[in-house]
C-alpha cells in the first residue's frame, strides 16, 4: 500500500510538473472548459430565476384566478379576431349567480389614457371593474378603501390608484381624497393598492388606475360591451369544474350550436402557469444546449492539446516505461493532467459564471438564481469531460512500444 501510495504522488507531481512546465498552452487549452462551464452555470440560473419570478407572478394573480377573454369568430370561412366582444354585463351576473362553482366574478373593461394631478400628469392603463375584483386578485390597499356597490350603480367618478401611479402623481403623499382627470374627466381618488411589483411579461402591475367598470364604460369609452371577466372559483380543486360551468352557460347564453365554436376564451391560473413554464423550460433548454456546445468545444480541445503532449513527450515516455514504469501508470499520468486542466478550468467557470449570474441580475435587473444543484452538475460536468476526452491520447500514451520511443525524434 505504502508503494502504491507513494507511486501515486510520484505520477501526480509528474503530471503536475508537465502542466506548469507549459502555463500558456495549458492556459488556452482550459478556456474552452472555463467559458462553457460559465455559461452553463449563468443560463441555468437564469432560467430558474425566470421560472422563480413566473411562478410568484402567477400567484400575485389572485386565488383560483380565471380569466375570459372575447373569441375569434368565422367571416367568409376565415377565422379571425374581429376585435369585437360579445360579453356583456348580463353574462358576468350569470356566472356570479349560476355557477356553482364560481366564488367571485367581475365584468373587466380597460383603456388607456393621460392622468393629471396638479400640475404633475402620467399616461397609464385604466381598468374598470366591479368590487367583487380585489377578492379575485387578492390585492389589498395600502391607504383609502375600495369604491362600493353603489359606487358602481351609479358610475360614480371615483379611482383607485396602482402604487407606481400614485408616487408619480403625488410624491409628497398617496393622494386619497385628491382629485384627478383622466381624459379630462374628473375622478376622485378613494384608494391606493399595495405594491405588486412587475408580471411575467416584465410589465409592472402598479402602473394602473382602478375605476368602477361602468363608470370606465360610460364616461371613458363610450360601449355597451365589455373586454374581459375576471373570475375566481371557490376552491383550488374546483377550478376546472368552474370552466367547464362557464363554457356551459356562456354557449346557452350566447346561443351557439353543438359543434360550433366558442366565441370566447377561458384561460385558467394553472393553464396560463402552464404556458409561461412551458415557454421558459424551452428557452433554458436552447440556452443550456448552446453552452453545452462550448463545453463540448473544450474536451475536444483538452484531447488535441494532451495528443500533442504524448507526441512531444514519446521519449520521456519510452524512458519511463524503459525503466519500469507499467502502461497503467502513464495511463493514470495523462489521465490525470487531464483531469486536472479540466477540474481547474471548471472551478474558474463556476466564479465566472456565479459572477456573471449577479451582474445580470444586479445591471439589468433579469432574475437569476444560482443553485448549489447547478454548481455541482458542472462541476461534476467539467470532471467527465476530463476523463472522458483524456482517455483516448492517455491510451495511445501507454500503449507506446518502449525501444519506438526511446528511437524517436
Amino acid at each position: 500500500m505504502r508503494v502504491s501510495l507513494l507511486r501515486l504522488l510520484n505520477i501526480t507531481h509528474v503530471g503536475f510538473r508537465a502542466i506548469a512546465r507549459n502555463k500558456m498552452r495549458s492556459a488556452l487549452t482550459m478556456l474552452g472548459i472555463i467559458f462553457g462551464v460559465g455559461c452553463v452555470i449563468a443560463m441555468v440560473a437564469l432560467g430558474t430565476g425566470a421560472s422563480s419570478a413566473i411562478t410568484s407572478t402567477i400567484n400575485s394573480l389572485g386565488t383560483n384566478f380565471i380569466m375570459i377573454f372575447p373569441g375569434a369568430a368565422t367571416q367568409s370561412g376565415a377565422r379571425m379576431f374581429t376585435g369585437e366582444s360579445r360579453l356583456t354585463v348580463e353574462d358576468v351576473q350569470a356566472i356570479r349567480n349560476e355557477a356553482p362553482s364560481v366564488a367571485y366574478a367581475s365584468a373587466g373593461v380597460r383603456t388607456n389614457g393621460q392622468v393629471v394631478a396638479g400640475e404633475l400628469n402620467w399616461g397609464t392603463t385604466v381598468y374598470g371593474v366591479d368590487v367583487d375584483w380585489p377578492f379575485i386578485r387578492a390585492w389589498n390597499l395600502s391607504s383609502g378603501s375600495f369604491f362600493t356597490e353603489g359606487d358602481v350603480k351609479t358610475a360614480a367618478k371615483v379611482a383607485v390608484l396602482g402604487s407606481t401611479v400614485a408616487e408619480n402623481l403625488f410624491p409628497n403623499g398617496d393622494g386619497v381624497g385628491q382629485a384627478i382627470r383622466i381624459k379630462h374627466v374628473p375622478f376622485r381618488i378613494v384608494g391606493v393598492l399595495e405594491k405588486k411589483g412587475g408580471n411575467m411579461m416584465g410589465q409592472d402591475q402598479d402602473d394602473q388606475i382602478i375605476a368602477p367598470y361602468t363608470t370606465v364604460m360610460k364616461q371613458l369609452q363610450g360601449r355597451s360591451r365589455i373586454d374581459l371577466v375576471y373570475v375566481s372559483a371557490a376552491g383550488a380543486d374546483q377550478v376546472g369544474q368552474a370552466q367547464t360551468e362557464i363554457e356551459a352557460l356562456l354557449r346557452q347564453r350566447h346561443r351557439l350550436q353543438p359543434g360550433q365554436e366558442n366565441d370566447f376564451r377561458i384561460a385558467s391560473q394553472e393553464e396560463i402557469a402552464s404556458t409561461a413554464t412551458q415557454t421558459t423550460k424551452t428557452l433554458a433548454l436552447l440556452l443550456g444546449s448552446v453552452a453545452g456546445v462550448s463545453l463540448l468545444v473544450g474536451g475536444i480541445g483538452i484531447m488535441n492539446i494532451m495528443l500533442v503532449s504524448v507526441t512531444e513527450r514519446t521519449r520521456e515516455i519510452g524512458i519511463r516505461l524503459a525503466i519500469g514504469a507499467k502502461g497503467r501508470h502513464v495511463l493514470l499520468q495523462f489521465l490525470l493532467e487531464a483531469i486536472t486542466l479540466s477540474l481547474a478550468g471548471g472551478v474558474i467557470g463556476i466564479a465566472l459564471g456565479v459572477t456573471a449570474s449577479y451582474m445580470l441580475s444586479h445591471f439589468f435587473n433579469w432574475p437569476t438564481s444560482v443553485s448549489t444543484a447547478s454548481i455541482v452538475l458542472a462541476f461534476g460536468f467539467a470532471a467527465a469531460i476530463g476523463v472522458f476526452f483524456g482517455f483516448y491520447p492517455a491510451r495511445k500514451a501507454s500503449r507506446l512500444d518502449p525501444i519506438d520511443a526511446l528511437r524517436y525524434e
